[in-house]
């Protein structure tokens, strides 16, 4: 994951609310990345298994954004098979550490031992060796989405385990705005400028979500390494709205 996200290309992930296999499968045939969304979504505990399962066989990356403070799922979720874990509602250096060192075996951090799916998943000899790997590849992204981890930002990006960040422009723009809930606002954008530019500076990875095309181009532009697209319930809408406003023109 981390060698994805430092590549020379803007890496494009699906946003999955869903937990149908089929679904994830559909979207890891377009996309970079598969994301799922635990904290808003609605899959099983089996289901993120399976969705895990599903990139990693496709050879694809999963992303795991697990609800508030559940770092117990956010380790859980690495044994599952993903490379990449999404902490929300991060506050500050404080959050961002405990949520990192839980994703790092010792002596870096606190993980528990038991990988047996994911080393069966990745196709490895020893569970020695998935950890020599996790330690290296694992990706954590802090999501940045409160005033207070905006206005910590750079004590966030200075904790040494932590992956990166991954910006929350819906909630950011309610907790720094004028205006509430609108992403597209001008301090908005501004935070996201700034904030792209700061993890470029640490040496962090930077992720964002964009509700519309529209959207990821933007932050595109503004230089940001991953971006997830709407999600599978608005595409399915989207699609929906868009064949039967056709037809019935």
């Amino acid at each position: 994951m981390h060698q994805l996200l430092g590549g020379p290309q803007t890496v494009l992930s699906a946003w999955s609310s869903l937990g149908d296999p089929v679904v994830h499968e559909t979207l890891l045939r377009s996309f970079d990345v598969l994301t799922l969304d635990v904290q808003h979504g609605l899959q099983s505990i089996d289901e993120i298994r399976e969705g895990c399962a599903r990139a990693v066989l496709m050879g694809k990356p999963a992303v795991v954004r697990v609800p508030i403070g559940d770092l117990a799922l956010a380790a859980r979720s690495l044994d599952f098979g993903a490379t990449g874990v999404i902490l929300p509602m991060v506050e500050g250096p404080e959050d961002a550490a405990a949520f990192a060192r839980a994703l790092c075996y010792a002596p870096v951090g606190t993980r528990s031992y038991g990988p047996a799916r994911a080393v069966d998943l990745f196709g490895l000899d020893s569970g020695k060796t998935y950890m020599d790997l996790a330690n290296r590849s694992i990706v954590s992204l802090a999501m940045i989405e409160t005033a207070s981890a905006f206005q910590q930002i750079d004590a966030i990006l200075a904790v040494p385990e932590l992956g990166g960040i991954f910006v929350g422009p819906s909630d950011l723009s309610m907790a720094i705005g004028t205006n509430g809930l609108d992403p597209n606002s001008t301090e908005a954008d501004d935070a996201a400028r700034t904030l792209v530019a700061k993890a470029k500076a640490a040496g962090k990875a930077s992720a964002i979500y964009a509700a519309t095309a529209a959207d990821a181009r933007r932050y595109r532009e503004m230089g940001y390494a991953m971006i997830c697209v709407a999600s599978d319930v608005a595409l399915l809408r989207a699609a929906s709205n868009a064949i039967v406003h056709d037809i019935r023109a």
